[in-house]
């Protein structure tokens, strides 16, 4: 990365283990796409509402060259992101399919499906034993 990562903790506190998997996972996209020019992650404890624990969002911001991505993954309705590595995982795993995808569309390589041939019948003639479509 040409700048290096930001990382941003809001509403709970740093955690050097924490903070260490997101410079783990940050440096695995590189692998996806080796021009990444810069990288934010932003990990929130999310609101609590009649859940038992904190659910947690996180948000990635890349710039690669060509573009900028965000990946937000918020806090589903199951309590699954209550444990924010789990959240941090969901996240990361969404950017690397973005950046693959980035990757596919600037080298042209994206599928395209091929219009069928349409047109419209006006009329059918019978001459003889032949039809003619016109």
């Amino acid at each position: 990365m040409q700048i290096p990562l930001q990382i941003t903790f809001r509403g709970l506190p740093p955690s050097d283990a924490f903070e260490a998997r997101i410079r783990e996972r940050a440096r695995k996209l590189e692998r996806f796409h080796g021009r990444i020019t810069r990288c934010h992650v932003v990990v929130e404890a999310a609101h609590r509402h009649r859940h038992n624990g904190n659910l947690y969002n996180v948000r990635i911001d890349l710039t690669v060259p060509g573009g900028e991505l965000v990946v937000s993954r918020e806090a589903p309705e199951c309590d699954s992101h209550q444990d924010p590595y789990v959240a941090l995982r969901d996240a990361f795993d969404a950017a690397a399919r973005k950046l693959e995808d980035h990757l596919r569309r600037q080298r042209g390589k994206v599928k395209s499906h091929e219009t069928p041939p349409h047109g419209r019948v006006l009329r059918v003639q019978s001459v003889g034993k032949h039809h003619i479509v016109g």
